[in-house]
């Protein structure tokens, strides 16, 4: 939702990414692809997270199909304006319309410090209980995975793992691991062996074991299969060290990371004030840390305003080409450098109890074209 650094253009908003949590296991109506059938789904079977919330990311939630009803959880990466400055607008609409489900807010601390100020100054008023989850606890508990937990339903979680980083303030990245789990039943087992569909079946199915009229013993393990879907992209803050997430890219489906500048520019950047450094990554930076992870897709993001959004090699007016080819000199996998209401749909492992993977490692994501629904 929001693609800019610092400052917002006449093509981008400041940071905001949306991540729509879809059920993998969810059926296709006639025969529709899970892209198709994404557009198509009711806004009260979609939550969703936020990652960071810039100036301006409520009126840009008023061009997509997201609801604040549905919102599951806001993560903040750092306390710099151009990722914050949005919060406390979102949650006061939030509260005007009608939302009353407490929301997760995880966050630096600080956050929370500057939404007190603002309830207090401007009699801000939340009618739903904000569970307020500070980074630097979860950090400091001994013992801990770095870990947050949100239960969507009985079958569908996510583990939210949070990543310290290296900019001018304390900044983090979101592992987002999303785990769905399905049992299936085999139907034509149980017909085979001569036992009719009745309410025996979804007895099975929910893992009970069942005797039928004539005294058989069914037991579930022999006709449900229990599959389990997990997906996970990472979502990084501000960084200058794409090493930071070394561990945290094992298993990992998609990266998005900013890029802020071309290496040529951001060594001359530094090269002109060496007591400034802005502590960004280059394109170059981090494709050339991503091609050595050996993940496979990657979103760049979090560009600076002198990048138009146009891409031509040619144009000596510095345009998204000259990210896109700053990392591509080095990176092979799948790139896309993101623009405000792009949508890809990420399709994680399907595992069986047998613990086999699918083989389709490289192609999980997929560019689906704008979100924007005016």
């Amino acid at each position: 939702m929001g693609t800019s650094a610092g400052v917002p253009t006449k093509q981008r908003n400041v940071t905001a990414l949306a991540i729509e949590c879809l059920n993998a296991h969810g059926a296709q109506p006639n025969g529709q692809s899970r892209a198709a059938n994404h557009n198509n789904q009711n806004k009260k079977s979609r939550p969703w997270l936020l990652i960071d919330c810039g100036e301006g990311t409520q009126q840009q939630l008023l061009h997509i199909k997201l609801s604040l009803h549905q919102l599951a959880a806001i993560c903040i990466t750092h306390v710099h304006g151009d990722h914050c400055y949005g919060l406390p607008g979102l949650l006061a609409s939030a509260a005007m319309s009608g939302r009353r489900e407490p929301l997760t807010l995880i966050a630096p601390r600080a956050i929370a410090t500057l939404l007190e100020a603002i309830t207090l100054t401007t009699e801000l008023y939340l009618p739903f209980a904000l569970n307020f989850v500070a980074i630097e606890e979860v950090l400091s508990e001994q013992g801990n995975t770095n870990k947050v937990n949100i239960r969507l339903s009985d079958q569908h979680q996510l583990d939210i793992d949070i990543i310290p980083l290296s900019h001018r303030v304390a900044s983090h990245a979101f592992g987002i691991t999303q785990t769905i789990h399905r049992r299936t039943l085999d139907t034509d087992k149980l017909l085979a062996e001569g036992i009719p569909a009745s309410a025996l079946w979804g007895k099975l199915q929910q893992g009970h074991d069942v005797i039928t009229e004539e005294g058989q013993q069914l037991c579930a393990v022999d006709y449900v299969n229990d599959d389990l879907s997990r997906t996970r992209v990472v979502v990084a803050g501000d960084n200058d060290t794409p090493a930071c997430l070394t561990a945290a890219l094992i298993d990992t489906d998609l990266l998005v990371h900013e890029a802020t500048y071309t290496h040529e520019v951001l060594t001359k950047i530094q090269a002109k004030n060496p007591e400034f450094d802005p502590m960004h990554s280059s394109a170059q930076l981090v494709a050339d840390f991503v091609e050595k992870s050996g993940v496979n897709n990657l979103i760049l993001t979090h560009f600076s305003a002198r990048y138009q959004g146009f891409d031509n090699p040619n144009s000596k007016t510095p345009n998204m080409a000259y990210i896109r080819l700053d990392a591509e000199s080095v990176y092979k996998g799948n790139l896309w450098l993101a623009a405000d209401f792009d949508q890809y749909m990420v399709d994680g492992a399907v595992e069986s109890v047998s613990n086999q993977k699918d083989s389709q490692e490289k192609n999980r994501v997929q560019y689906i074209g704008s979100a924007r629904s005016d």
